[in-house]
């Protein structure tokens, strides 16, 4: 499963508001261990939405959280969009949403309110535990809950913990080498698909340093190649700590 963070927010963006979704949303997976695959913070711009949708929509793998825009204020644009890109539809009233909002705001709910309950065809409603306004999931994959960190949060929360807790065990190694990573580019290059390799060069004092981590599901494959990359540091008689 590739996870994905959508958060929609011109306000975050333009500095009015800090983002608090992102850590949440790392940490929340990595109770299950799972890990974010991507994870964007966008405008409240209809064009750069609908690209964005898309783009998630077109990986078979993907899992999607979106964040904001589901309101009744003209910028909030979630619902529409999400109903043409997902549904290739117009929005519906869902009629469980309309009562409550109803339930809520009485004759407030009209003009502007009643329009939160306009969804994409097939929607299923999330719990919203502090108002019940809810947020919508579609395909069981797609996501949308409110920007508001205070809602969007156990709702998250409750998606992963009901459908997302079983996962694939992954094995990491890592080490830093008191050299430049350029030295060790062509064992690198030798890693076949199953290993996931991060470099991360690190300056210290002006010497150069690299934290190599590699990972994988296959344990024993990983532990053969890491130790490729201890045996070419003792040839080398370069330093290196085990982190």
């Amino acid at each position: 499963m590739n996870f994905y963070a959508l958060i929609i927010g011109t306000e975050i963006l333009n500095a009015r508001r800090e983002d608090k979704h992102f850590k949440f949303v790392q940490n929340e997976l990595k109770k299950y261990g799972h890990e974010l695959f991507a994870s964007f913070i966008i405008k409240d711009d209809k064009e750069l939405i609908k690209r964005s949708f898309k783009m998630i929509k077109d990986d078979k793998d993907s899992i999607l959280f979106s964040f904001g825009g589901i309101g009744s204020t003209p910028d909030d644009l979630t619902r529409e969009i999400a109903s043409e890109v997902f549904t290739s539809s117009s929005t519906l009233p869902h009629q469980q949403f309309v009562k409550d909002i109803i339930d809520r705001f009485g004759d407030d709910a009209y003009p502007h309110r009643i329009h939160m309950a306009d969804l994409p065809p097939n929607s299923q409603l999330l719990f919203n535990p502090i108002n019940n306004m809810s947020g919508f999931s579609l395909e069981n994959r797609f996501f949308f809950v409110p920007g508001f960190p205070q809602m969007a949060h156990p709702m998250i929360s409750e998606v992963i913990k009901n459908n997302f807790t079983s996962s694939t065990k992954i094995f990491r190694q890592t080490l830093l080498a008191y050299t430049s990573e350029n030295s060790l580019i062509t064992l690198m290059q030798k890693l076949p698909n199953n290993i996931e390799l991060s470099s991360l060069p690190i300056l210290n004092n002006g010497d150069p340093q690299v934290e190599l981590s590699l990972s994988s599901t296959d344990e024993n494959s990983l532990n053969n190649y890491f130790n490729l990359f201890i045996q070419e540091l003792k040839t080398t008689n370069t330093s290196y700590l085990l982190t």
